[in-house]
């Protein structure tokens, strides 16, 4: 029996909504993604307290955001069909329900291996929150302000909500644990759940699309997404050459995304259009994603860990991210005034020389740095993504819908892999170069630091004279000494190795940058050369 296609059903363009009505759904949407948003940078910003909590160590503890990633990766696949065959309210209504009912059992929470559950079950019930932020964002508007204003609105503040959940996280752990934070889940979760009864999305035509191999084909690449996942989030942490199991995962993984493209391009009606997402144009906007999301890790996976690194208290970071959230906040307003479909290149050339610039800055670190010589550059990091994400989906959506509507799922799935997929590979690979140049810089400082050098002993000795009130001992004090030098040279190669880490950003975002502005230069010779053939096409002959 041969699979028939699936076509998606033409999009229905309703009314805009009174001003009233528009906000009330504007504002839903702010709620359903900071409820996504904050779920996820709670747990993200909060291993070492979860393990606290726990009784268990980080190693284990960073298991949970596996946990919560793998379903937040691969699910999308199939919501938006679901979708479509059963209709946006029952869908809305369904996938909020979900969500409130896990953020109450997180609540209960007493052992590891219930967390870990209780954070797969998170994830995926966030994944259709994303949508639903999108979705109410949208509805309000019309047609002309959905990709000028919607868009840009949307990733905003979907983007801002793991950074801000840096900044809250400290007040409401305070002395009672975890559960300020799983009962401030809890209620946007409820107040979701509100707004989502109490404002319906306005109904679409329902379509049968749903084929028996998408199952086959959800399966295998849910499987290659979940293997690269736990692969990159739990590669650095054992180091990839200690673990084999690691290895053997990420083969398992590949292969089986390798099935899951064959099971596709042998359908009528594929899951994914692998042969569109493999035309150049497609190719180049899924490198541009990805390599934008490796690049954003120095924000993410950076400056966070190398204060933590140094002994930086969470509370005292509270303000770098809050100045981060209101710079990305500020880049989604730039969009909105500024994003054009003729200006993505554009958009996307200044928010590159941005992040260079950032991350530069942030390569001249020090162990006395301190978040408060980084709120310039980190913010305009945060300034430079919302700069770049909105004009490149808008791009995305462009060319997938004058393909036809059913062309929308690949793209979907092609963004929501990159930004998901594309943070954790980020952070995994910018956490093994870190420790791979820590470990070098370490053993250089340690040859640098022989007993017998003039300028260490001298340091010893004036470690000691420190302690002479505290240790009465001079063998003892000599030893504590020695022992703080150390320290502090462990810090300092940590150090270092962020900063080599920063100014390989900072390369790449120069190297992308000049890659682009060569792309920008050939477009627009190859446009004015189309333009001269055509006048001269439509010249009248002048001989006689």
């Amino acid at each position: 029996m041969t699979e028939a296609p699936a076509q998606a059903p033409t999009p229905v363009v309703h009314p805009p909504l009174p001003l009233s009505q528009a906000v009330a759904y504007m504002g839903a949407a702010v709620v359903l993604a900071l409820a996504q948003g904050l779920g996820q940078g709670f747990v993200a910003a909060n291993i070492p307290p979860i393990a606290g909590d726990l009784g268990i160590t980080t190693t284990q503890a960073s298991w949970l955001m596996a946990a919560y990633m793998i379903p937040r990766a691969s699910l999308p696949l199939l919501l938006i069909k679901i979708r479509t065959q059963y209709g946006l309210r029952r869908f809305a209504e369904l996938g909020i329900i979900a969500y409130v009912a896990v953020a109450f059992a997180s609540v209960w929470i007493t052992d590891f291996r219930s967390a870990v559950v209780v954070q797969a079950l998170s994830g995926a019930a966030a994944a259709p929150l994303s949508t639903l932020a999108f979705m109410y964002m949208l509805e309000p508007l019309a047609p002309e302000w959905k990709m000028r204003l919607g868009l840009p609105a949307a990733m905003a503040v979907m983007m801002a909500g793991p950074t801000l959940a840096r900044v809250v996280s400290p007040a409401l752990i305070g002395d009672g644990g975890l559960t300020g934070i799983h009962l401030t889940a809890l209620g946007l979760a409820m107040v979701s759940l509100m707004l989502v009864f109490r404002l319906p999305l306005r109904p679409v035509p329902h379509m049968k699309v749903i084929q028996p191999l998408d199952f086959v084909s959800f399966l295998l690449i849910g499987f290659g997404f979940a293997g690269l996942t736990i692969g990159f989030v739990m590669g650095p942490i054992h180091y990839w050459t200690d673990a084999p199991w690691v290895g053997l995962l990420l083969a398992a993984s590949v292969a089986s995304l390798a099935m899951a493209v064959a099971v596709e391009l042998n359908r009528a009606a594929p899951l994914l259009d692998i042969r569109w997402l493999a035309s150049p144009a497609m190719l180049h906007l899924t490198a541009t994603l990805f390599l934008f999301r490796l690049i954003l890790s120095e924000q993410s996976a950076g400056a966070p860990r190398m204060f933590q690194t140094l002994g930086v208290a969470p509370a005292q970071m509270t303000g770098l991210f809050a100045v981060i959230v209101g710079a990305s906040l500020l880049g989604g307003l730039a969009c909105v005034a500024w994003m054009r479909p003729n200006r993505v290149g554009a958009l996307h050339l200044v928010a590159l020389l941005l992040i260079a610039a950032g991350a530069f800055m942030d390569a001249q670190a020090t162990i006395d740095t301190r978040p408060a010589q980084m709120i310039a550059s980190q913010a305009l990091i945060g300034f430079a993504g919302m700069l770049f994400l909105p004009p490149a989906m808008m791009a995305g959506l462009i060319q997938a819908l004058a393909r036809g509507p059913q062309y929308l799922l690949s793209f979907v799935i092609v963004f929501i892999s990159t930004q998901s997929l594309g943070g954790v590979l980020g952070s995994g690979l910018f956490t093994t170069l870190i420790n791979h140049r820590q470990a070098a810089h370490y053993a250089t400082l340690t040859e640098q630091l022989a007993t017998a050098d003039a300028p260490t002993a001298q340091a010893i000795a004036a470690r000691a004279a420190a302690l002479a009130a505290q240790m009465p001992d001079a063998a003892a004090r000599g030893a504590q000494a020695a022992a703080q030098i150390a320290q502090d040279a462990a810090a300092q190669a940590y150090v270092m190795a962020y900063n080599d880490a920063y100014l390989l950003t900072a390369l790449i975002a120069l190297g992308a940058a000049f890659v682009l502005v060569l792309h920008l230069l050939r477009d627009r010779m190859v446009l004015r050369l189309t333009a001269r053939v055509q006048a001269d096409k439509t010249q009248p002959d002048a001989t006689p």
